[in-house]
């Protein structure tokens, strides 16, 4: 966590003094990136001693700006202090901790493009790729430690959203059977910002604050041929669903940045129960989203919970 410079670099940066006495750093809270890889573990941050805590091994953060989320907060400050590139990792979810006046934001996220982290301020001793097993033999910042127990409980916790997009887009009788793509492609860009903005972890019935889920989208008929948004350029977006593809590799990280699409080879329902079944089979928690109750019925049977269409639209509109 960032601590105070005798020049103030943002309003932000100001200590806040809780109703106990003790102060804290951040005038609008702060927040911490806990950034995994799926090969070296999680990134630490060995504190320098005049810092807070000093001595202890944390996360890089430090204090929020005014008006700025708690995900680019975290990844701003991680960047500021242990160079992480851009598009280096993609939230998952975030995990907040409230002390009523000020909270602080554990901002989880996944390593899409792997780094080497760099000293780039003098708050560290030392940034380091600490296998996850071995993160409780350190030091750890009190507040990090508190934390860390949930946190290492749900990262195999990889929720998916396979989005049946005709049902959704035909929920609404506002014209679309005049434009079934453009339809599609409006859909896609407001799942575009459920991704990145994430959703609430008791609508998913998750621990933590939002959760930033894999979504899937399935199109069919005069609905296909949407260009995906995808966050990687060697990742395909748009791929039509087969078996006996090696799924997981289209279904890694790409959902965590956008919205991946799969055209229906044939029937939407066979491949929309397929890719939902074949998700499960991968040890994903998967939400299918649909209205249809032949369909909801085979997401559940393959071990799929089921939301209906309008809880997608609370979301989205």
């Amino acid at each position: 966590m960032s601590g105070p410079t005798s020049q103030p670099r943002d309003p932000g940066d100001a200590w806040v003094t809780l109703p106990d006495g003790s102060e804290v750093w951040g005038l609008f809270g702060a927040a911490g990136l806990l950034a995994i890889d799926a090969e070296r573990g999680v990134l630490l941050q060995h504190r320098v001693a005049w810092s807070h805590h000093g001595g202890t091994w944390g996360i890089p953060g430090g204090a929020r700006n005014q008006g700025e989320s708690a995900e680019a907060g975290a990844i701003r400050e991680s960047q500021e202090e242990a160079g992480v590139p851009d598009g280096a990792v993609l939230p998952r979810f975030t995990h907040v901790y409230d002390r009523d006046v000020w909270t602080y934001t554990t901002v989880v996220a996944d390593v899409v493009r792997p780094f080497e982290p760099v000293i780039t301020d003098p708050e560290s001793l030392e940034l380091r790729w600490v296998p996850i097993d071995e993160v409780d033999s350190y030091p750890l910042h009190p507040g990090f430690a508190a934390s860390w127990p949930m946190l290492r409980e749900q990262l195999d916790t990889r929720p998916a959203l396979v989005v049946d997009a005709a049902n959704v887009v035909g929920s609404v009788p506002d014209g679309w059977w005049r434009d079934r793509r453009g339809a599609g492609e409006r859909l896609r860009d407001r799942l575009a910002i459920v991704a990145r903005e994430g959703i609430p972890a008791a609508e998913l019935e998750l621990p933590g604050d939002r959760w930033h889920p894999e979504i899937v989208m399935v199109a069919e008929g005069t609905g296909r041929g949407i260009v995906s948004v995808s966050p990687h350029e060697n990742v395909p977006g748009v791929i039509e669903f087969d078996e006996s593809r090696n799924f997981p590799s289209y279904f890694g990280h790409d959902g965590l940045g956008g919205v991946t699409l799969v055209e229906a080879p044939g029937h939407g329902d066979d491949t929309i129960a397929a890719v939902t079944a074949r998700l499960v089979r991968d040890g994903r928690q998967v939400f299918t989203v649909t209205s249809d109750r032949e369909l909801a019925q085979r997401a559940k049977t393959a071990g799929a919970q089921v939301r209906g269409t309008g809880w997608l639209r609370a979301f989205t509109d």
